[in-house]
């Protein structure tokens, strides 16, 4: 059951960089960040295994190493990939957490953002389950916005992102069925607005 978003003690992070709000699945596939490198960007992906399928474990799966890649055909281009994100919001609002936020995740790959390349360094990746071309959930939403606002919390970041932002020429996600400016508006309602930057040309869901 997702936590409310008004309930900050769900959503709070404690001092390993667990979000008390999520279920715990470590990955092996995080390290320590660059040393006196402080998280200052949130980015937001979306996933899903095998592709436009929901449910089941293989994102789990493959944040762990532990993905049967005779499962299913498109499964065999992921054998050299180690990847992970911090947390996984899956369609019914559960929140997932694979990596410590205080780590570094990686699930950003090449990318930059305001000039600063190697944007794992310095970021918080979220994946939600879903696809460029379906609607998220509104418990999607709920356990986002939760999420979003105990991470700038706990850590002062300053500016979220796509990784369709901070990756241009690889990657599109979330997508254009990301309600950018749902997020926003929401957001500034319970964080400081002068404190969070988002992206320019934010865009309402196609939903």
């Amino acid at each position: 059951m997702t936590a409310a978003v008004t309930d900050p003690a769900a959503w709070s992070i404690d001092g390993e960089g667990w979000c008390q709000g999520a279920r715990r699945e470590p990955s092996p596939n995080c390290d320590d960040r660059p040393e006196g490198v402080v998280s200052q960007l949130l980015v937001i992906h979306n996933i899903s295994l095998p592709p436009g399928e929901f449910g089941g474990s293989y994102i789990a799966d493959l944040f762990c190493n532990r993905l049967d890649f005779d499962a299913h055909p498109y499964f065999d281009q992921l054998r050299p990939l180690r990847v992970s994100a911090h947390f996984l919001i899956r369609r019914d609002g559960e929140v997932v957490q694979f990596v410590p936020a205080h780590r570094r995740a990686w699930h950003a790959g090449v990318s930059s953002f305001e000039g600063r390349e190697r944007c794992n360094d310095f970021s918080i990746g979220i994946e939600l389950e879903g696809t460029d071309f379906t609607p998220f959930t509104p418990a999607q939403y709920d356990a986002l916005l939760g999420l979003s606002q105990a991470l700038v919390s706990r850590y002062g970041l300053s500016a979220v992102a796509g990784h369709e932002h901070i990756a241009p020429l690889r990657k599109t996600d979330p997508g254009p069925f990301f309600d950018w400016q749902r997020y926003r508006e929401e957001m500034m309602k319970i964080v400081n607005p002068a404190q969070l930057r988002f992206p320019s040309g934010l865009h309402k869901s196609q939903a």
